[in-house]
């Protein structure tokens, strides 16, 4: 499979800081055309955030993404290629 070709990957995104979560929005905005599917869970009792988004995008894209927002303050997240 080449860098051009479509994947399909999930990215599980934890925001532990609110004041992020304009930023983190803003950034799934920009690239909502590839994205599939998203779920949100908020945690309070954890004082955390979760969102998984699924998308269909090639590599460079999937990286841009997660690049993104691995750069945004009080969030971390994990990304797994699934096709």
């Amino acid at each position: 499979m080449s860098d051009g070709e479509s994947r399909i990957a999930n990215i599980s995104i934890v925001v532990r800081d609110k004041a992020s979560a304009p930023l983190v929005n803003d950034i799934l905005s920009k690239h909502g055309d590839v994205i599939q599917g998203r779920l949100g869970i908020p945690s309070p009792g954890r004082g955390v955030s979760i969102i998984v988004i699924v998308v269909d995008a090639g590599n460079d894209r999937i990286g841009a993404i997660s690049g993104s927002l691995g750069n945004v303050p009080g969030v971390t997240l994990r990304s797994t290629m699934l096709v």
